[in-house]
């Protein structure tokens, strides 16, 4: 899939989407297994799941008189977004797993199932799930601790050098969120590959990533685009196609909450993660094997590996 030297950046790309090409049987298999599975799902929770949105919208419903009805609101929206996330993480998990151990195995040249990657990847699951829990929590944690301290003034008094304090601590933990997260952005091919527990994992990516984050960073930025791109074309698509079927005066399908509409914007995220979920999880995977041919000459285990295989 990929020459056994140190690779640029367009050639992680192309390896990434060579071995969805050459192995699409198993990859899209994986991906659209999964997509199909919690887009199906997603979809039912949002037309039946009551978020309450009705009463917190104020131009439309009425507004929740007590601060119990409004707690329960909130407290039935967030359930519903809660179910929907629970299964992206779910999916993101399962996919990441299966489809790191896909491109591995590309990579030598030996073809894989389906079936194969799951029964390699399974003992890993649990950890990976710690894994993708952990990262996120913590991003999540320098968020919360740079905000705190202006949204503290801000309630004691001194709004405007409150909202201040709390941009300038936003805007400071973003770029320690950024920083940590391409830190930690190799850490599960290393959980996967290497068969590493969650913090050994996450100390690996840090090892590999130091004194290479901008390019790490850059070639993830490239990920995110392409994700990006692929999300708005498959949306596009579907757009096109509802303006086709119920012309230009109809409902439009972002603010439709019927089957119908609710079942073209979930084939168009189908078809967008069926695609983006290989790519990306293959580019980090390639990368992460790119940063070891670098620093430690994994090139050559693998060229004596891929002999030893034929």
């Amino acid at each position: 899939m990929i020459p056994l030297r140190p690779l640029q950046a367009g050639e992680i790309v192309e390896g990434a989407v060579r071995t969805m090409r050459i192995h699409w049987r198993a990859v899209l298999g994986i991906s659209l297994t999964i997509a199909v599975g919690t887009q199906a799902v997603a979809t039912v929770v949002d037309r039946l799941w009551d978020r309450g949105t009705p009463e917190l919208d104020p131009l439309g419903g009425a507004t929740p008189e007590t601060p119990q009805e409004l707690v329960g609101a909130i407290g039935n929206g967030l359930g519903g977004l809660g179910v929907v996330w629970l299964l992206s993480l779910v999916g993101s998990i399962t996919a990441a797993a299966l489809l790191t151990v896909i491109v591995s195995r590309a990579v030598l040249g030996r073809p894989v199932t389906a079936r194969e990657a799951w029964r390699s990847a399974r003992p890993q699951l649990g950890r990976m799930a710690g894994l993708m829990i952990l990262v996120p929590l913590l991003l999540i944690g320098v968020f919360a601790v740079g905000i705190v301290w202006g949204l503290l003034v801000a309630a004691a008094g001194a709004e405007q050098a409150g909202m201040s304090l709390t941009a300038l601590g936003g805007l400071a933990a973003m770029v320690v969120a950024t920083w940590l997260w391409i830190r930690y952005s190799l850490a599960a091919p290393a959980l996967m590959l290497e068969k590493q527990g969650v913090a050994a994992a996450m100390q690996r990516s840090a090892k590999l990533v130091r004194g290479s984050w901008w390019r790490v960073f850059g070639i993830q930025l490239i990920s995110i685009l392409i994700t990006a791109l692929v999300g708005l074309l498959a949306q596009a698509v579907v757009l096109v196609f509802d303006v086709f079927i119920h012309g230009a005066g109809g409902q439009s399908v972002a603010d439709a909450t019927d089957w119908a509409s609710l079942i073209e914007i979930g084939i168009a995220a189908v078809v967008s993660s069926a695609l983006t979920l290989p790519v990306s999880a293959g580019m980090t995977a390639l990368l992460y094997m790119d940063q070891r041919i670098r620093r430690e000459s994994l090139d050559v285990e693998l060229a004596r590996s891929a002999g030893e295989g034929k």
